[in-house]
């Protein structure tokens, strides 16, 4: 079979995929009016971003890298108002950090690396995986899905 043949029949296999979530959708109210995510974007390679908010008894702003392909990912506290006894705003730092971290060559890029280089300025950092897809790597890369739970818009 050659190339262009492949590449039909892929496109064909996808295009219900594709499109069906865009990235605008992805942002969104989680828990009634006072969770979210916002800000998805895409940093290349099968990676994307993006925050996850709260602000009820208090006010809280995560930032999520995840790769689309494994479903690793890592969270890290940013803000955080009245949630507990910690007040602090480290988010301009963070993205600039980030920023720097993405905008690397893709072969260095590392979960331990990118944890890293937020050490000082994230707290409760996580690097886990997921095992459902989310909804900016639906957006962007439905097709690193894999094995992992695809994501479905509530509604």
């Amino acid at each position: 079979m050659n190339r262009f043949v492949a590449y039909l029949i892929a496109a064909v296999l996808t295009a219900g995929q594709v499109g069906a979530v865009t990235l605008a959708e992805c942002d969104r109210t989680t828990h009634v009016s006072h969770g979210g995510e916002t800000g998805h974007r895409d940093f290349g390679a099968g990676r994307v971003g993006f925050a996850e908010w709260w602000s009820q008894e208090g006010v809280f702003t995560d930032l999520v890298i995840a790769d689309c392909g494994s479903g690793d990912f890592l969270r890290t506290r940013v803000r955080e108002d009245s949630i507990s006894d910690r007040w602090f705003d480290r988010t301009d730092d963070a993205v600039a950090i980030i920023m720097t971290e993405m905008e690397a060559a893709p072969a260095l890029f590392s979960f331990d690396r990118l944890a890293r280089s937020l050490e000082r300025v994230g707290r409760d950092m996580e690097i886990a995986s997921n095992s459902a897809e989310t909804c900016a790597c639906a957006a962007l890369y439905p097709e690193l899905r894999g094995n992992k739970t695809p994501y479905e818009e509530a509604g």
